[in-house]
């Protein structure tokens, strides 16, 4: 989702005539896109910006902050910041940095722009403090992205949330769920499609909500997919279509019905699982079991068999005894992901968890990590050495840190390397026998045509 942001912002800001620099030292702007969701990223803000007002004794610096703000840091960082606001506001900026006392690009050279730390995700609504309606997202998606990837592009298709879980800052960062035209959506992938681009995501924070907001007035998620796939169907074009994040509440077997149909719906789900017990699902405000998330699991296997499946975890939320992180542990024994992102729970001011104690010791939280991270190393090299003696479609991303190999990733989003005698181009779609196989990836050999069976 950050990655897709950033992309709008740099057609902004490239667009009052600043040029990119990828030194910090030598810019006139320098911006931060910022991430509530965990507090480890809200603290490299601080550590940032305390930098760069070091360096304002010296010279001319302006600085911003946007992306995922919760409103406790917001305040700290109107502050902090020169310019604090929202995504939704980005198509202010400009007249941000007039009335700042920046002149136009047309009365004179504009400094260079750079983008200090990574981005990291998308907020809602600031400017001094003043909250804007959420409906504004609508001006930020009709910016055109400034693509940085030849071959991989995101298309954002719904913001916000409505589903309040205890942990979680989206709602008060991005606020409540509002859809994409679905027009619009379909029209930047065909433009994206038509410029070669072979990895699309559609991206939301809870994109099989896509439509509910509109009931009648815009088509569900299962049939935006089905939408993707007909152009697919008929495109001359070869290319793969992905999705983050669904809510298990919201996946139906319509939408793995749909895109076991579509050769360009990319067979890999993310489905977040956060909690296998059911204690820990209800203090989350998860509104669902875990019985009925292995429902999603049994169908996403009888209907997609081909599928990978990653998930997203947290260990150590307020109250997670042994015998409940225990069962968390159970359930990625079962389930056998091909990836997930365990992250230690933190309280996120304006949460209602934040109310809680965090009462599980860092220590145990740390050690619950180790110990899904193994959980889950056991079963990735198990079925990545299934693949070995298989032919896979990849595409090809770029040079490996393997002196002589490119990297790449299957359909399922499995890390591939293969040496190549010639130069290949990232984006390049290619055939390669799996020779073998490590924790999180497989190596093999390309050759011209498919060899055994296609996965």
């Amino acid at each position: 989702m950050n990655k897709s942001d950033s992309e709008r912002v740099r057609t902004v800001i490239e667009a009052m005539g600043y040029q990119w620099t990828d030194k910090e030292e030598e810019a006139g702007l320098l911006g931060i896109l910022a991430c509530s969701v965990r507090q480890k990223s809200i603290d490299k803000v601080y550590s940032r910006i305390a930098r760069w007002n070091k360096w304002k004794n010296n010279r001319s610096l302006i600085t911003f902050v946007s992306g995922c703000v919760l409103p406790a840091d917001r305040e700290k960082f109107l502050k902090l910041f020169d310019l604090v606001f929202s995504m939704a506001e980005l198509p202010e900026f400009p007249n941000m940095i007039r009335q700042y006392g920046v002149v136009t690009m047309q009365q004179q050279a504009m400094p260079q722009l750079s983008f200090a730390a990574k981005p990291r995700a998308m907020g809602l609504q600031v400017n001094s403090g003043v909250m804007l309606p959420p409906e504004k997202i609508k001006d930020f998606w009709q910016l055109k992205p400034t693509y940085q990837s030849g071959y991989e592009a995101f298309i954002p298709i719904q913001n916000g949330c409505d589903k309040f879980c205890t942990y979680c800052a989206v709602p008060y960062t991005r606020g409540r769920e509002i859809s994409r035209p679905s027009g619009e959506i379909l029209a930047e992938l065909k433009l994206l499609v038509d410029k070669g681009y072979k990895a699309i995501t559609l991206l939301g924070q809870n994109v099989n909500s896509y439509g509910l907001d509109k009931r009648g007035a815009e088509c569900t998620f299962a049939d935006l997919l089905r939408r993707v796939g007909d152009f697919g169907l008929y495109s001359d074009k070869e290319f793969w279509v992905y999705f983050t994040s669904p809510h298990p509440r919201d996946m139906s077997d319509e939408v793995l019905e749909v895109i076991a149909q579509y050769p360009c719906l990319a067979k890999q789900i993310h489905l977040p699982l956060q909690s296998g017990d059911d204690e820990v699902l209800r203090r989350m405000n998860r509104k669902h079991t875990f019985e009925d998330y292995q429902r999603i699991i049994h169908a996403i296997h009888r209907l997609l068999p081909t599928a990978t499946v990653f998930t997203d975890i947290i260990v150590g939320f307020t109250g997670e005894t042994d015998a409940e992180f225990e069962n968390t542990r159970k359930a990625m024994e079962i389930n056998q992901y091909n990836m997930a992102y365990i992250a230690q729970y933190s309280p996120r001011p304006g949460a209602a968890s934040a109310k809680w104690d965090d009462d599980v010791p860092a220590h145990v939280k740390k050690e619950r990590l180790h110990l899904l991270t193994n959980e889950l190393t056991k079963h990735t090299i198990l079925y990545n050495q299934r693949l070995v003696g298989q032919t896979l479609r990849i595409l090809a991303t770029g040079h490996d840190r393997k002196p002589g190999y490119y990297s790449g990733m299957t359909e399922g989003r499995i890390v591939v390397r293969f040496p190549l005698d010639q130069a290949v181009e990232p984006g390049t779609q290619l055939w390669m026998k799996v020779t073998s196989a490590a924790s999180y990836s497989v190596e093999g050999e390309v050759v011209t045509q498919p060899v055994g069976k296609e996965l």
